[in-house]
């Protein structure tokens, strides 16, 4: 069993309506995967069953070889990035980050070191004290990502992270999370439904196709000036054609 994240034959429906039919893939163990396909193929709601947030009608999910299925949203340990950012309004940024942390029963002591040092990180120690509505949309996306690494995830999903931006903002973003990710190596699952905010150019990309109309692109970025530039195949040659259905 793979040591990064393994979907089964993943099936979701909603009424009537299949949202995700029979989905399987891997993603490599430090390495950025990216769920890629049109609005409404189901790629949201993949990253949602994998974080516990929906129960899947069939299939299994592996994470570090071990099955998260059965497993209730706070037991999985995976960090979860919202495209629109989901902060707390009313708290500060330092306490948005330790969310988690306080979740976890985390000491007062242990909580604000690891706030400090993510807080280093991502470049906001000067507006620990603020709130976000005081902050630019490229600064909330990075508070929100610290404090989905504060409880240190064993696997970070991104569900459209850049979709809220503007054009200038998410490249600028998209080379700071990957030089990020370079310095953390942490497992991550990226979802976005255009292939110019996918990391498509990380040698042996592939792209399995999946009966939801979604497809992976996955490897690590060979450029820290181009992260986002490069070719993506299927296992046939073939670019999977992708279908309609619901919003996610």
């Amino acid at each position: 069993m793979s040591s990064g994240i393994v979907i089964e034959s993943l099936t979701k429906s909603f009424g009537l309506f299949r949202a995700v039919d029979d989905v399987s893939f891997e993603a490599e163990e430090g390495r950025i995967t990216a769920l890629l396909g049109p609005s409404g193929s189901g790629k949201s709601t993949v990253l949602r069953m994998i974080a516990g947030l929906e129960d899947p009608d069939e299939g299994r999910i592996w994470v570090d070889g071990e099955e998260q299925t059965p497993k209730p949203p706070q037991d999985r340990r995976l960090g979860f990035v919202f495209q629109h950012y989901a902060l707390f309004r009313h708290v500060t940024v330092r306490q948005n980050v330790a969310f988690g942390l306080s979740v976890r029963k985390a000491s007062k002591a242990e909580q604000r070191s690891r706030v400090d040092e993510l807080l280093d990180l991502v470049g906001l120690s000067y507006f620990a004290e603020r709130y976000p509505d005081q902050l630019s949309g490229g600064q909330r996306q990075r508070v929100a990502l610290a404090r989905a690494l504060a409880p240190r995830p064993k696997v970070l999903l991104l569900d459209e992270p850049f979709g809220a931006l503007d054009a200038r903002v998410r490249q600028e973003l998209r080379r700071w999370l990957d030089g990020l990710h370079r310095e953390l190596g942490v497992t991550s699952l990226l979802v976005t439904h255009t292939t110019g905010r996918s990391p498509r150019s990380w040698p042996g990309s592939s792209e399995p196709r999946t009966s939801c109309g979604a497809w992976c692109g996955r490897g690590t970025s060979t450029s820290a000036t181009r992260p986002w530039q490069g070719r993506s195949t299927s296992p046939t040659g073939r670019r999977p054609r992708p279908t309609s259905g619901r919003t996610t």
